[in-house]
């Protein structure tokens, strides 16, 4: 286990103090989270993450799991406002952003544009099923999440902040639908899996929902304490060499980069992007946030080394007939990518950069 990195500039009182609010905070979560949710802990853990990252999550899995409850569920443990927007192949941008509408004044019979918000105006937006609209209405909900606001008529609206976006994806159905485009799925922070419950679980699912009134979720958290959160998160320091493992897990997905593995060129036909080591990083710090810890670790990067590289790296022909996915590549690069170099350094005037937020 990794130790307090040398050199980091160490948290204030404060922000240790707020590292042991936020470690209880994330437990009461995870246990009103489970009042409602049979299972599914690590989904629900980097659904948090990702929140606590300002990033967004790609949510795949079939009809049925609770994917929409175990979102709305989350927006009511946070005091969170909550949309969802079913998406459909005649879904128009406007529907999801707002339009503008011609208002009269009875008064002086004069008329002026004005602005109603769309579903998108939420702390958390659930875009359901998100590969069964067009590409330019799934472009504008892109648009909405890497730049937090909207432009109409000219205009600009900035949306609430907190802002997380979840959209799900069917895996089963392709009939009618529209592949989000995989430089479209860099945009969200992880890629989530959600599996079928194993027995018990399903026991106990069928045992709950259909025996009286359900369990609701408390509030935990604030909006007001989220985006106070979130800037901890930027604060934690992370040593050097937890950053260049994160560099080498990345680029040895590029199959054009110099020394990469010898798997790498026959499973791979594209690699992954600077995002994905942003994101590595800034997830390694919200995981040691939620656990109460003052730094991250290479633990921290290669518990969620899947989900955020599993849908920026894209397999050759050869690694699909052969059954061989991105999970599968990742979980190679992780065994093969030492943790260390002995040159795992940094130059000194780049080392406030690293060692900051």
């Amino acid at each position: 286990m990794d130790s307090q990195p040398e050199g980091a500039s160490p948290l204030s009182e404060q922000e240790l103090a707020s590292l042991e609010t936020v470690k209880t905070a994330t437990a009461k979560i995870r246990k009103e989270l489970g009042k409602v949710i049979v299972g599914q802990a690590e989904v629900m853990d980097q659904l948090v993450m990702a929140i606590f990252s300002r990033g967004h999550c790609l949510l795949e899995g079939v009809p049925g799991l609770a994917k929409t409850l175990m979102v709305s569920t989350l927006a009511k443990s946070m005091k969170l406002d909550f949309s969802r927007v079913q998406f459909t192949p005649d879904l128009m941008p406007s529907d999801i952003t707002g339009t503008e509408v011609i208002q009269e004044d009875k008064a002086s019979g004069a008329r002026e544009f004005r602005f109603i918000k769309g579903p998108i105006f939420s702390n958390i937006v659930l875009a359901d099923e998100i590969n069964r609209t067009p590409p330019k209405t799934q472009a504008a909900l892109l648009e909405a999440m890497q730049e937090r606001q909207v432009t109409i008529g000219g205009t600009r609206h900035g949306l609430p902040d907190p802002f997380f976006v979840l959209a799900t994806q069917n895996p089963i159905e392709q009939e009618g639908t529209y592949t989000l485009p995989e430089a479209q799925q860099d945009r969200f922070m992880f890629k989530v899996f959600v599996k079928y419950p194993d027995y018990d679980e399903e026991y106990r699912i069928a045992d709950m929902t259909t025996a009286g009134p359900q369990a609701e979720a408390e509030p935990v958290l604030t909006g007001e304490e989220i985006l106070e959160t979130q800037a901890l998160v930027r604060k934690v320091p992370v040593a050097p060499h937890v950053i260049h493992y994160a560099l080498r897990l990345v680029r040895a997905t590029r199959v054009s980069e110099p020394g990469v593995p010898d798997f790498v060129p026959e499973l791979l036909s594209w690699g992954a992007g600077p995002r994905a080591v942003q994101f590595l990083i800034l997830g390694a710090k919200a995981k040691a946030v939620m656990d109460g810890r003052s730094f991250a670790t290479l633990e921290d990067v290669k518990a969620i080394a899947t989900p955020v590289l599993r849908h920026r790296i894209i397999t050759t022909f050869n690694a699909e007939s052969n059954n061989i996915t991105s999970d599968d590549v990742v979980a190679q690069l992780l065994e093969k990518i030492p943790e260390r170099k002995d040159d795992d350094k940094v130059a000194p005037e780049l080392a406030p950069a690293f060692n900051a937020a």
